[in-house]
């Protein structure tokens, strides 16, 4: 569902990967920004359809948008044909609101021949909200 306010993501030189993922364009889209060392920051302005039954944004969005930015992160290695997420971990530090701006940001661990081995932090207004870590695996073109 697109928020109106993620128009100042683009404003700000925010860009969607893309049409390619029915799944978190629904979800979002999300947005991603190149930062000098070739990763990726991603962001989102959420709304009330990310929030659980306890009002806070809902743990499955949060897993969707850490997956998202894992790859947005490892995009410099990876290939044209893309990558899979094999491993995959986060542990929740506080709940983000809806409503609120999201963003995830991170490191590559290690690239190897075949796999990419990341680790990254979502905050909301600046606050960490969730830590998460992965592993992808590069498919060959």
């Amino acid at each position: 569902m697109y928020n109106e306010k993620n128009k100042e993501l683009e404003a700000a030189g925010y860009h969607i990967w893309g049409d390619t993922d029915p799944y978190e364009n629904m979800l979002g889209p999300f947005f991603m920004k190149e930062k000098e060392d070739g990763t990726h920051k991603s962001a989102y302005w959420t709304s009330p359809c990310h929030a659980n039954s306890g009002g806070a944004l809902h743990g499955g969005f949060l897993m969707s948008f850490a997956d998202f930015a894992l790859f947005a992160i490892a995009k410099k290695d990876l290939t044209e044909a893309g990558g899979v997420t094999v491993g995959f971990n986060s542990e929740f530090i506080s709940a983000g609101k809806p409503g609120a701006l999201v963003e995830a940001d991170g490191e590559i661990l290690r690239a190897a021949k075949s796999l990419i081995f990341v680790r990254g932090m979502i905050t909301s207004d600046g606050e960490p909200i969730m830590s998460f870590s992965g592993v992808l695996k590069k498919l060959r073109n």
